[in-house]
């Protein structure tokens, strides 16, 4: 009795003469290359020519700001409990009397680093955010030589300023 109906029967019939000389098996492989040749090509030429990506492309991590220029992270932590990767790593601080221009809340994210070697771009950090403070942009992550270069730091990560913007 049989557990699955997964079993195939093998043919066990001794090769003809015309398979025994691989003639046709060669020729068959012969036209199968010749075919992809005349094919069109999968290569990208980058420098000249950009991939096109999908609308769904998750990109380099950005920290927002709201629209008085203040950061809009109160490092709750929810983004590096998300993380599967725990490639997210921060440390809150209170605000001081006088910041109130900088920070939205009394709480701020005095460190956030986002190691982009661990990184998996699953977007878990943007939905876990409750304050919209980080998303993924389509922005191409850049190629370094170094480790220490792929851990990006606050102030790598912070979009600028829009008010210092708008004075140079």
């Amino acid at each position: 009795m049989k557990l699955t109906n997964r079993a195939a029967n093998i043919n066990r019939d001794p090769m003809t003469f015309g398979e025994k000389i691989y003639i046709p098996a060669i020729a068959k492989g012969l036209s199968i290359t010749v075919g992809h040749i005349f094919k069109k090509k999968a290569t990208v030429q980058y420098p000249e020519e950009k991939r096109p990506f999908s609308p769904v492309f998750r990109g380099l991590h950005v920290l927002n700001r709201d629209e008085e220029g203040r950061e809009r992270c109160t490092a709750c932590g929810l983004c590096a409990l998300a993380c599967p990767a725990e490639a997210i790593t921060m440390e809150a601080a209170e605000r001081k009397p006088g910041e109130e221009k900088m920070y939205r809340e009394e709480k701020y994210a005095a460190k956030y680093e986002i190691n982009m070697l661990r990184c998996i771009f699953c977007g878990l950090c943007e939905e876990a955010c409750p304050k919209d403070a980080v998303y993924l942009s389509e922005t191409v992550m850049p190629t370094n030589y170094t480790r220490a270069s792929f851990i990006y730091k606050k102030d790598d990560l912070l979009i600028p300023h829009p008010h210092k913007q708008e004075s140079k």
